[in-house]
């Protein structure tokens, strides 16, 4: 694979646990392009969150190395932005503050941070809430709140750990379309973590499926839809089942599905 940005090579991360030691990941080896979409799946504790936090420089491999634009990641990499199911927005700054915080932080001019920020606020379709606060705002647009908060300090690689989780499902495919637009606008890399099927070939370029734990890739499937895609009428799509059924047939032994 050409313009590797992120690549995996090797990777098996260990936690104290009481009692014991537990395998979170082993002898993961996954290459990720630049500007690729990529879904990572898998059932619950096989280790796909780790992988984000290894990406982010949170935590360190035991064994192998993650590797981010030919460098080794050995501290915080401050290229990812990482987005999980919690807003995480602070209650006592507008959502105006909120997505211009990290721009803040930085020390950018006032008036410059407003209209980066506002540029985000608008693509998100957020415009008309800049002075609400986030108990102000559904939980949709917390989420969206938090994906323009994210980008707008423009981070090369967007890690993202199920944002879409806790949302309702016609919130959720509002959010999936609204985050294919920015990755198409603002051409970044995306490692995305789901357990929904439907929603990871809506939104990848591959699809990854990792076993139990301790968690290592079980298949890559390239998801050949053409692109762009209207995540509304996905199911509807020429290939759609057929790429359904062919995770799912891998998917349901790892979750000891008949």
């Amino acid at each position: 694979m050409s313009d590797v940005v992120i690549h995996f090579a090797g990777v098996s991360k260990n936690f104290a646990a009481k009692g014991g030691i537990t395998e979170a990941v082993r002898d993961v080896n996954l290459p990720i392009a630049r500007n690729e979409f990529v879904c990572v799946v898998g059932p619950s504790g096989c280790g796909k969150t780790t992988l984000l936090q290894l990406c982010a420089g949170l935590a360190r491999p035991t064994a192998g190395r993650v590797v981010y634009k030919g460098r080794e990641i050995t501290g915080i990499n401050t290229d990812a932005g990482y987005i999980t199911q919690e807003s995480n927005l602070y209650p006592w700054r507008s959502l105006i503050e909120n997505v211009e915080f990290s721009l803040e932080m930085r020390g950018m001019a006032k008036a410059e941070r407003r209209r980066e920020a506002q540029q985000f606020i608008d693509l998100m379709g957020l415009a008309g809430f800049e002075e609400h606060y986030p108990y102000q705002l559904s939980g949709g647009m917390q989420k969206r709140a938090s994906i323009a908060r994210t980008m707008v300090y423009d981070p090369d690689v967007g890690l993202m750990d199920e944002p879409f989780g806790a949302l309702d499902a016609q919130t959720r495919m509002i959010l999936q379309a609204e985050l294919l637009k920015v990755w198409s606008l603002k051409a970044k890399t995306i490692l995305f973590i789901t357990h929904d099927i439907v929603e990871a070939i809506a939104l990848a370029d591959r699809v990854v499926l990792m076993t139990r734990r301790p968690g290592t890739i079980k298949d890559v499937f390239r998801v050949d839809l053409p692109r762009p895609r209207n995540v509304f009428e996905i199911h509807g799509q020429p290939g759609f089942a057929e790429m359904y059924r062919r995770i799912w047939e891998h998917f349901k032994v790892e979750m000891k599905v008949e």
